[in-house]
């Protein structure tokens, strides 16, 4: 289990530097465009005299975009994303600010330190440089750039948070307009329940419980990125998460899923045996299938999902008490898995009912070694 908790760990932090690389790549090539916009609008109305260095002010660009894109992606964007789900807008928006306003000093001054460097032909640690690299802040073209990127920054912010939204893998799908038209796909749902959730809703009232329900959601969040799962709904205590099929066949992602989702919760136990007096329980049920996936509504629009494999998903794992088991999945299912996670073994079940469904399914469950 700890092999598969550090292989897991490495996958978060790949996908955290992913996610920062983009972020670097995004504004250094947004820097540039605006570099030499700026640069072909001066020299159309030969603005520019001789003593222009056009090096020196690309590399003093290239200093800025680079630095603010590696402390960006790396630091500010996390920590400006921790301020808006952790704090009231204007709060977040403040400490935002704050956070931004720091970082565009310290990038700017090692650009135009370097720039000034070079145009005096000084060290960049002579006095003469330090005093024309604390001018350049009262300039307007600091103001200038400055307001440009604040924009740009809470830009980015809005795309990761909407593409929170949505769900990892769904948000470029959605600005590509792939489900602007419903279409037919294959995917793999996994319906997801707290097992005894009315007898811990009495236990705890619905302030502690609610609360009990966004520690549990959140914590077991990193099981699907890890697996590239997306989250399709939270309906009170289930959740149900989807893979397309490719992707949550791949290293039996799907399945993986879960097991990782135990071992976070058990890393956790002493936390929730703290604060809850309990540690949450919770059983699964899993399908694949067709499935019309696209837009809907009219006031609140988001993407859904419809087809036969939702409703039997939900029964295989509504199965799990009667069958006394926390995993039950479709044979459909079972019998795509090429490769199953280590230590893990499928065990059949036979042909069971399932509310709602006129003909018996073969149900599978996997047990730990």
């Amino acid at each position: 289990m700890a092999g598969k908790m550090i292989r897991s760990s490495k996958r978060q932090v790949w996908a955290y530097l992913r996610r920062a690389f983009w972020v670097t790549v995004a504004w250094v090539l947004i820097s540039n465009v605006m570099f030499f916009y700026e640069y072909s609008i001066l020299a159309s109305n030969r603005v520019l005299t001789s003593e222009y260095d056009f090096l020196s002010n690309f590399i003093a660009n290239l200093i800025i975009s680079t630095s603010a894109g590696i402390i960006g992606g790396l630091v500010t964007i996390h920590l400006m994303e921790r301020a808006l789900r952790r704090f009231s807008f204007i709060n977040a928006f403040l400490i935002i600010l704050v956070i931004y306003t720091i970082t565009a000093f310290l990038v700017s001054a090692a650009g135009n330190i370097y720039l000034q460097g070079q145009n005096l032909d000084l060290p960049v640690y002579d006095e003469d440089v330090l005093e024309e690299t604390f001018f350049f802040f009262s300039s307007w073209m600091f103001v200038k750039n400055y307001l440009i990127w604040l924009f740009i920054v809470l830009v980015t912010l809005i795309i990761l948070m909407v593409n929170d939204r949505f769900g990892p893998g769904v948000f470029p799908d959605y600005l590509l307009g792939k489900y602007f038209r419903p279409k037919q796909e294959r995917r793999i749902f996994m319906f997801a329940d707290i097992r005894n959730a009315t007898g811990i809703a009495e236990q705890l009232g619905e302030a502690r419980y609610f609360n009990f329900l966004k520690d549990f959601f959140r914590d077991i969040a990193p099981a699907v990125v890890r697996t590239y799962g997306e989250v399709y709904q939270y309906v009170g205590d289930e959740v149900v998460l989807s893979w397309k099929m490719k992707r949550g066949l791949k290293n039996s992602n799907a399945l993986h899923c879960y097991y990782l989702m135990k071992e976070l919760i058990n890393s956790k136990a002493s936390k929730y045996q703290a604060k809850y007096g309990l540690v949450p329980e919770f059983k699964v049920g899993y399908h694949c299938g067709n499935v019309m996936s696209g837009e809907l509504g009219q006031i609140k629009r988001e993407i859904a999902f419809s087809g036969d494999v939702l409703n039997t998903a939900a029964r295989i794992q509504s199965s799990c008490n009667a069958l006394g088991v926390d995993i039950l999945a479709s044979e459909d299912f079972a019998q795509l898995l090429v490769k199953l996670p280590e230590g893990i073994t499928p065990k059949d079940l036979g042909a069971h009912p399932l509310r709602g469904k006129s003909e018996s399914l073969t149900l599978v469950t996997f047990t730990e070694q």
